[in-house]
């Protein structure tokens, strides 16, 4: 995997000499958004406002997107999107994290559940939905091209909007409300486990493996993280470890050329062959039939 495509990259690739403040720009995509994306990552958010149909993808999910929706492009995965229709009609902005700093603050993007590694990227809008977003994008687009000085704070609060508007679309069930000090410790482990994804290269080993290194890390007794972890989910912590190395070790069999051997090593196995037992204990098949599949 390729790494992580900057902001500058992006605008000079799409021949875009300006950028305003290289925070945040907004654009009508039509024009934009005729070629696919490889898969890849990069170092900035984006939100999309798609009217087209076009098919996305991300870890070893693809869903095609046949209606309007609203998509959020994320530095910590890697996404591919192939157009379907030759129209692309629609908007897009894209913002560093710094954008929405306030008040010598700056929001976390990366527990907002529009932006989780692990998360749902892809929000269909219904006819309201679309005539209200698409009027917040078109506002975008006026203030970013007037002379106002002030107009970066009120870009920030239009995509606040956005954001919010997808927040209320997105169901209770899959917020973590932090209620007790066991859902605390919980939602530290996932946040600690998806902070280890996407491998960039073959080269970076994954520095946690088992519950007992995310105990040492958390600063628990991994007696008391497993128990918690067991309570909360339902499910033991080395279930969910292994299965986000599953999904990351399918992610990289469909989307790299890696060896088997590199994807072994990076994903913190000693050799292929407890790789090679481990992907087939919980696929049924071999890492090898998962990569002639996906192609």
């Amino acid at each position: 995997m390729k790494k992580p495509e900057s902001v500058e990259a992006y605008y000079k690739d799409r021949g875009i000499s300006t950028y305003p403040n290289g925070l945040f720009n907004v654009f009508a995509s039509d024009g934009y958004c005729k070629e696919p994306m490889s898969y890849s990552r990069r170092d900035f958010y984006k939100i999309s406002f798609l009217q087209g149909s076009s098919v996305l993808s991300w870890h070893h999910h693809e869903i095609s997107i046949d209606k309007p929706a609203l998509v959020f492009f994320n530095p910590h995965m890697p996404f591919a999107w192939k157009p379907v229709s030759k129209e692309q009609p629609g908007f897009f902005c894209v913002f560093k994290s710094e954008f929405l700093k306030e008040h010598g603050r700056q929001q976390s993007l990366h527990h907002s559940p529009l932006f989780k590694t692990a998360g749902y990227p892809v929000y269909f809008l219904n006819k309201s939905q679309q005539q209200y977003v698409g009027s917040i994008f078109r506002t975008m687009l006026l203030e970013i091209n007037s002379d106002y000085i002030y107009k970066y704070e009120l870009l920030r609060n239009n995509l606040h909007l956005i954001i919010h508007e997808a927040l209320k679309m997105e169901p209770s069930t899959h917020l973590i409300k932090h209620t007790n000090a066991s859902n605390r410790l919980t939602a530290q482990f996932f946040d600690l486990l998806e902070r280890q994804f996407p491998i960039d290269t073959p080269d970076r080993v994954l520095p946690l493996k088992t519950a007992g290194d995310f105990a040492k890390a958390l600063h628990v007794h991994v007696n008391h993280l497993n128990h918690t972890v067991r309570a909360v989910t339902g499910k033991p912590t080395s279930m969910h470890i292994s299965e986000r190395i599953i999904d990351e070790a399918k992610a990289l069999l469909k989307h790299t050329d890696w060896t088997v051997s590199q994807i072994a090593w990076s994903l913190g196995f000693e050799t292929p062959n407890y790789f090679y037992t481990f992907f087939k204990k919980h696929t049924g098949h071999s890492p090898k039939h998962s990569r002639l599949k996906s192609i």
